[in-house]
């Protein structure tokens, strides 16, 4: 499928999605979120580590404002249900992990959709800010779900109330993010760490994901029975025997992702 908002691209088992419109700060509307969702879809099962990331200055800015005649009357309970809860789980639930790849502001549902993968590595210059509140709005787009998961209710409450900008060097001392990393750095970092990914146990780190979310709810007995569950899986995959191999002759592993 040809793509007018978004560039998809695919190299030995990385998927990369680029938010493609710059010149709107990679803002969001119908068509953008449309696209991203079926190219979400269509990678699925096809590679073993995703980016997303943004062109230009910016990852995304949120909602496209402009993307209708009277912004006001737009039904917000129909396209938070019909557009961005589906590519929410759609990252959530990518069955490979998912790296944000934060080249500069964050914002809104930008900021939310970006803190939906699992690993967040962001340039020095980008700040990730829930801007809902200055036009009379509360996070949405899983905002409300994640953020208190990851930074506690305290700062959650402020970042959603205040509506503030929050700096990637402080996102990252917070715990809202992986690293921080030097804007000069900042794309040998991304594309490093999410070649690592790539490349490793996917059988492993796929249930390492599993465990780690369900470990917010599960109660110790649940979550010892779950990585008993998990790790037999992990300790038939050829990965793991690969992993031991590799160990005893002292050198690096080759994963197949099986």
């Amino acid at each position: 499928m040809l793509y007018s908002t978004i560039d998809v691209a695919e190299d030995a088992g990385l998927g990369v999605i680029t938010l493609n419109r710059p010149e709107v700060l990679n803002a969001l509307n119908t068509q953008m979120r449309a696209e991203l969702l079926h190219a979400l879809r269509g990678l699925g099962g096809r590679v073993r580590a995703l980016v997303l990331t943004g062109a230009g200055r910016a990852f995304c800015s949120g909602q496209d404002l402009g993307d209708r005649a009277n912004p006001a009357n737009i039904d917000l309970e129909r396209t938070l249900h019909d557009e961005y809860a589906p590519l929410v789980r759609a990252i959530h639930d990518f069955p490979a992990p998912v790296l944000a790849a934060v080249n500069g502001a964050a914002a809104g549902a930008g900021c939310n959709l970006a803190l939906a993968a699992d690993v967040v590595i962001a340039a020095e210059s980008a700040v990730f800010a829930q801007a809902f509140a200055r036009i009379g709005l509360l996070p949405d787009a899983g905002g409300t779900w994640l953020l208190p998961r990851l930074v506690g209710m305290a700062r959650a409450m402020g970042m959603a109330l205040f509506a503030e900008k929050i700096p990637a060097r402080q996102a990252a001392d917070w715990g809202l993010i992986w690293e921080a990393v030097p804007d000069a750095a900042f794309e040998a970092a991304w594309q490093a760490r999410a070649r690592t990914l790539a490349d490793g146990p996917t059988v492993a780190l796929r249930a390492t994901r599993e465990a780690l979310r369900q470990g917010l709810t599960n109660d110790l007995e649940a979550q010892l029975a779950l990585e008993g569950r998990l790790q037999g899986d992990c300790g038939r995959s050829r990965d793991f025997q690969e992993g031991v191999v590799a160990f005893l002759e002292k050198r690096p592993a080759v994963f197949e992702g099986r």
